[in-house]
């Protein structure tokens, strides 16, 4: 009895032993590796293959923009700069980046010793003018840059400009225009210098007024003009108002004889 007991007590023993055992060994016998081995991640969007030459092309055409069918307006911008070298080169190369072409610009000092008046007028459609505004506008050495496109302003140009007198003549009638136009209250031509072959006539005018006044006198013959570039000021309203200006060019009365017979 005694051998029969301790026979199943040494075996049940063993077999505790064992099952306590073999786990263990089993887990530390495989590799680290296996259980934090992890799972590749498939890619939630597909990757497509590159597109061909045709399609980029199509891609690029439809995704560019349609170009502006704004009209090519007249833009005169006044920049308030710094009294310093360089700023002319700065802001005109901008302008010259952008493709426009300058038809008028003017710089002077003002009143304060560090501040420079810039007078540009420039043509171009307004989205184009507005960017090339602030881009401008960005230069350090700018502190404003105002737009006078639709703003109420007193235009100012400056032009000198010799006149030939050869025939004689010519001086006698240049003089006949310039006292009718002093009679007119206009006082904006005057002849400064006279000469045996030339004579020197200075207009205060609108562009558009001295553009009209180069056509007149060039059947006299032009020897050399200079003109200062166009000046804006914006004018200021009286109690909200704006007072009403004479216009410059008066409407000349036709002669009828001149007429072909109808």
């Amino acid at each position: 009895m005694l051998s029969t007991l301790s026979k199943k007590l040494t075996s049940s023993l063993t077999s505790n032993l064992l099952r306590s055992v073999v786990p263990a060994a089993s887990i530390s016998s495989t590799p680290k590796n296996l259980g934090t081995r992890r799972r590749r991640k498939t890619p939630l969007v597909e990757i497509q293959p590159p597109p061909s030459a045709q399609e980029a092309v199509n891609n690029i055409l439809y995704n560019t923009p349609v170009p502006s069918n704004a009209p090519v307006t007249r833009h005169v911008l006044n920049c308030l700069v710094t009294n310093e070298p360089g700023v002319l080169s700065r802001v005109s190369g901008i302008l010259a980046g952008r493709g426009f072409n300058i038809d008028s610009l003017v710089v002077a000092k003002t009143e304060v010793p560090d501040l420079s008046r810039m007078t540009i007028v420039v043509k171009g459609q307004a989205d184009s003018i507005e960017q090339c505004r602030r881009q401008v506008e960005d230069l350090v050495p700018v502190w404003a840059v105002l737009d006078y496109t639709n703003t109420k302003v007193i235009e100012r140009e400056l032009l000198l400009i010799k006149v030939s007198t050869i025939p004689p003549h010519v001086s006698e009638d240049l003089a006949g225009e310039e006292s009718e136009a002093n009679a007119n209250k206009e006082r904006v031509t005057m002849i400064i210098d006279i000469s045996n072959e030339s004579v020197l006539i200075q207009l205060s005018a609108k562009s558009e007024r001295v553009d009209s006044f180069i056509k007149l006198l060039r059947p006299y013959g032009i020897i050399e003009a200079s003109r200062s570039g166009m000046m804006a000021m914006p004018r200021t309203p009286v109690d909200g108002i704006y007072e009403e200006v004479e216009e410059e060019e008066e409407e000349s009365a036709v002669d009828l004889s001149v007429l072909p017979p109808s």
